[in-house]
C-alpha cells in the first residue's frame, strides 16, 4: 500500500464524519452562519499552534498568499452552500451531486496536471463517477424537484464548482508551499469571512442553541483539520486525480451513518452505489 493512499483513506473516513456533522446541522436547525464560524476559527486555531511549534519556513510568500485566498474563498462558499441544500433537498441528493466535482478534478488532473495512472485505476475512478448518480437516486427521488424548490439545487451548482476549484488549489498548495502555513492562512481568512455570516441564512427555523452551535462547529474543526492534513499529505506525492477520487467518496460514510442515526431509508440504489464505492477504492488503491 502506498503512502498517499493511506493518507487518502484517513481523509476518507475523517472527511466522510466531517459531512455527517454537516447533516446534523440541518436536522437540529442551527445557524449555518455561526457553525460555520466556529468550524473555521477552531481549524484557525488547531493550524496556528502547529506552526508555531514546528516553525515550517515559507518559500515563496507570494504564492502562498494567493493560493491561500483562492482555497478560502472556494471552501467557505462551498461549506455554507452545501449546509444550505441540506435544509431544501434529502441527504442522498446532496452528498451524491456535490461529489460530480470529482469530474472536474479528474479533466483537469489528466489534461493539465499529466497525471499518469493505470488502466486499473482509471476503472476505479470510472466506478468512483458511476456511483455518483446511483447514489442520488434517493427515497425522495420523486420529491426533490417539486417540493423541495429550486433553491436548494442553485446552493448545490454554487457548491459543486466552488468545492473543485478546492480541490485544485490544494493541489497546488502541497506541492509548492508550506502545509501547515497554507492551513493556517486559508482558515483564518475563512474565519474573518465567515464572521459576517452571523446574521445571514437566518429563518424562523434557526435554533438559538449557543452551546449546540459552538459544540458542532468545534467538533467539525478538529475533523475538518485531521482529515485536511491527511487530505494535503496525500496530494504531495499522489495523482490529484486518485486522491480525489478516493476522498470524494467519503459522502458515503455520511450516507451511512445517516441511515443508522436518522434511520433514511436503505434502498438498492444506495447499496448498489455503496458496492461501486467500495471497488473504486480497492481498484485505485490495490
Amino acid at each position: 500500500m502506498t503512502n498517499w493512499y493511506s493518507y487518502a483513506l484517513a481523509a476518507f473516513f475523517l472527511m466522510g464524519t466531517q459531512n455527517f456533522l454537516y447533516k446534523v446541522s440541518a436536522e437540529r436547525g442551527y445557524h449555518t452562519g455561526w457553525v460555520t464560524f466556529f468550524f473555521m476559527a477552531t481549524v484557525a486555531c488547531l493550524s496556528s499552534i502547529m506552526w508555531l511549534v514546528r516553525r515550517e519556513p515559507i518559500a515563496d510568500f507570494s504564492l502562498l498568499i494567493f493560493l491561500s485566498f483562492l482555497n478560502s474563498l472556494s471552501f467557505l462558499v462551498a461549506t455554507v452552500t452545501h449546509i444550505e441544500s441540506l435544509k431544501h433537498l434529502p441527504a442522498a441528493t446532496v452528498y451524491s451531486v456535490t461529489r460530480l466535482n470529482l469530474v472536474i478534478v479528474t479533466l483537469f488532473s489528466v489534461f493539465f496536471l499529466k497525471d499518469q495512472i493505470s488502466s486499473r485505476q482509471i476503472a476505479g475512478v470510472l466506478c468512483a463517477i458511476g456511483a455518483i448518480p446511483i447514489l442520488a437516486q434517493g427515497p425522495n427521488k420523486g420529491e426533490t424537484a417539486t417540493s423541495r424548490g429550486r433553491q436548494g439545487f442553485i446552493y448545490l451548482a454554487i457548491c459543486l464548482f466552488a468545492s473543485a476549484l478546492a480541490s485544485i488549489s490544494s493541489k497546488y498548495a502541497a506541492m509548492y508551499v508550506s502545509r501547515i502555513a497554507f492551513l493556517t492562512l486559508v482558515y483564518t481568512m475563512a474565519t474573518l469571512a465567515s464572521a459576517g455570516l452571523g446574521n445571514r441564512f437566518r429563518t424562523a427555523t434557526v435554533k438559538s442553541n449557543r452551546r449546540g452551535t459552538f459544540g458542532l462547529g468545534l467538533a467539525i474543526g478538529i475533523l475538518n483539520f485531521a482529515g485536511y492534513l491527511a487530505f494535503l499529505k496525500a496530494l504531495s506525492s499522489g495523482p490529484l486525480s486518485l486522491v480525489a477520487s478516493i476522498v470524494s467518496m467519503h459522502f458515503v460514510v455520511a450516507i451511512v451513518l445517516s441511515i443508522f442515526i436518522y434511520r433514511e431509508r436503505l434502498t438498492l440504489p444506495r447499496a448498489l452505489g455503496f458496492v461501486l464505492t467500495v471497488l473504486s477504492i480497492a481498484l485505485i488503491g490495490f
